[in-house]
């Protein structure tokens, strides 16, 4: 997949160090490529919400940025939004601490006609919308990415090269969004160095 395949300005991806698929998924990487803690919070299919209320200590709550109808454009998002519905709408936010330390960035795409239905409250979490209303959902993990972000450094107060995913929410047997997060290394204070490393 090309950077140019993943990238699109109206929203922050990251322009490819090196990415992996779903075999590097459910295979996991080498430790001196990525250390455990931050394979649990890549890999893990559990939600981010509640693994960042539980690393600080403080609810982590999301500003929303940006919610843009894109019609039948792919937007430049993973390839996986070729199965949600046309026409589609983009969520921007930051996830971020009640004391305001931003967290993570999170991007997802949503078919129109259902956005509303599951994301109740615009200023909550997906995760929170959904548990909210006892939805039941599985989270897949689809890919895995490292690369550079000049808008994300700014944004995070924090150096490149970021580490970030992409996964879609199934519900009953059919995908509800999908979803591409990149984690602050501010993460570092709670779980350590990432232990990067770029293969040739």
């Amino acid at each position: 997949m090309s950077s140019e395949s993943v990238c699109n300005r109206m929203w922050h991806c990251l322009i490819p160090v090196w990415q992996g698929g779903k075999e590097i998924v459910q295979k996991g990487l080498p430790h001196i490529q990525l250390a455990p803690t931050w394979q649990l919070l890549l890999l893990g299919d559990g939600s981010l919400t509640r693994h960042l209320q539980l690393l600080t200590g403080e609810r982590t709550e999301v500003d929303l940025i940006d919610m843009s109808e894109i019609g039948i454009d792919s937007d430049g998002a993973p390839k996986e939004i070729q199965l949600l519905a046309r026409p589609r709408v983009r969520r921007q936010v930051w996830l971020r601490t009640v004391s305001g330390q931003r967290l993570a960035y999170a991007t997802s795409w949503w078919t129109a006609n259902h956005i509303n239905e599951y994301l109740q409250k615009k200023n909550l979490p997906v995760w929170e919308n959904l548990t909210n209303q006892r939805i039941e959902f599985y989270r897949d993990v689809q890919g895995i990415h490292y690369g550079k972000s000049v808008a994300l450094e700014l944004a995070f107060g924090q150096t490149g090269p970021f580490w970030g995913r992409h996964y879609l929410f199934w519900h009953q047997g059919q995908p509800l969004t999908l979803i591409y997060e990149v984690f602050s290394p501010y993460l570092r204070k709670y779980i350590g160095s990432e232990l990067t490393y770029s293969p040739d």
